[in-house]
């Protein structure tokens, strides 16, 4: 999939405005825990900036719901960019009102402007066609560099890319990466190519594994998304999470690997407890015995070290969605184990943004990795082989001579 270049944009001496994802963790002090979603962006940022742009930053942050919630405020991100770029970041008080539109205006070329979080307008959720044209109005270059939010169709991230032809608007550096890389990996990955799978839910990922196992040569599923599976093998799971309406989905999933000669590990044991909680009571279960009222919350050491056998020999493995509830100390120990051995591996490791991303920070082997995607809802749709709303409007044309 080839997208529009930025680096074919004449953007010399001109406003750009480009939509970033800076939709980063917070602690309760309003402090920024992670900044890789800001650091991802750099490179686009001064790309514009040498070419003497005047750059415009939009992103959103949390989930205010179309009204001002000072909590969600831009202005720890407008902080933390004053940092990286080393310049002055400007923050404007609102999106599209009369402090961003004069802000836009007066804009000079090597100046950085950041409009306020663009949730904070109920139209950017809905893709309001008026707030994609105010938008659009305040720039003559559209950049996407938001990998993280390109399965919206958020007004801009899709309704802005109607107002700019294919000569005013591009992919950044970020996007491309993310599009590029997850096209080599489903399409041409060195075998043995192998997926784990975690996570809370069956439903969230279930059209990835179907679109996954013609492809994949191992599956490996651990977090609460196991207990579906292994209730459906008549397995007693106690009062773990599951969601028996995709028991059906489940099985088709599991004789779906077996027709395929896709090699399909569950867990074999679990650490279980009386409650979802740090301080709950809990032990090692056998998978087929979780104990009446006890909830599944981590995979036990057999399953770490049969899914450590069946990673051995693989050459790249594309992780989504941790092992268990890997908020809590307590049940962390399965994640953190099988973080620590798909880093020290050879393959070609590929963390498929969102919790899996925040976990292998937490466990300290991100810079380990091959590749951390910066967005967990847009990995999962591309692996579900889907055109994604905000890079549909940004790929390139084929002719009819050369498709």
């Amino acid at each position: 999939m080839e997208l529009l270049n930025i680096k074919k944009l004449d953007l010399a001496g001109k406003k750009v405005f480009i939509r970033c994802d800076f939709n980063v963790p917070m602690d309760e002090f309003g402090n920024i825990s992670d900044d890789r979603r800001i650091r991802s962006a750099i490179s686009t940022i001064h790309y514009c900036l040498d070419q003497n742009c005047a750059v415009i930053l939009a992103s959103h942050l949390g989930r205010p719901k179309g009204e001002v919630v000072e909590k969600y405020s831009l202005a720890p991100v407008a902080r933390r960019l004053q940092h990286l770029l080393k310049r002055d970041v400007t923050l404007a008080k609102d999106v599209v009102g009369e402090d961003a539109m004069s802000k836009a205006a007066a804009l000079k070329d090597g100046e950085v402007l950041l409009l306020e979080n663009l949730r904070f307008e109920a139209g950017e959720t809905k893709n309001d066609p008026v707030l994609a044209k105010t938008l659009a109005s305040m720039a003559e270059f559209y950049v996407n560099d938001a990998f993280g939010v390109s399965h919206r169709a958020h007004a801009s991230v899709e309704g802005i890319t109607h107002f700019f032809d294919n000569e005013h608007k591009a992919a950044g550096f970020l996007l491309d990466r993310e599009i590029n890389f997850f096209g080599k990996l489903i399409n041409s990955p060195v075998r043995p190519f192998a997926a784990i799978v975690g996570g809370s839910k069956v439903s969230g990922k279930l059209e990835a594994l179907v679109n996954l196992l013609p492809k994949v040569d191992k599956i490996f599923i651990g977090g609460g998304m196991a207990f579906t599976f292994l209730k459906q093998m008549g397995y007693n799971i106690g009062a773990s999470l599951v969601e028996d309406d995709l028991l059906q989905e489940a099985q088709s999933i599991m004789d779906e690997s077996k027709k395929l000669g896709v090699k399909l590990y569950l867990p074999v044991d679990v650490v279980a407890a009386e409650k979802f909680a740090e301080d709950a009571v809990s032990k090692i279960v056998t998978a087929q015995e979780i104990p009446s009222g006890w909830m599944g919350l981590d995979i036990g050491p057999a399953t770490v070290r049969l899914y450590r056998e069946g990673l051995n020999d693989v050459q790249t493995v594309l992780w989504n969605g941790p092992m268990g509830v890997y908020e809590m100390d307590k049940f962390a120990r399965g994640s953190s184990k099988i973080a620590h051995f798909v880093a020290d591996s050879y393959a070609t490791t590929v963390v498929g943004g969102g919790d899996t991303a925040d976990l292998v920070q937490r466990v300290g082997v991100d810079d380990e990795m091959s590749f951390i995607s910066t967005g967990g809802g847009a990995s999962l749709e591309l692996l579900e082989g889907k055109i994604l709303p905000g890079v549909k409007p940004l790929m390139v044309e084929k002719s009819k001579e050369e498709s």
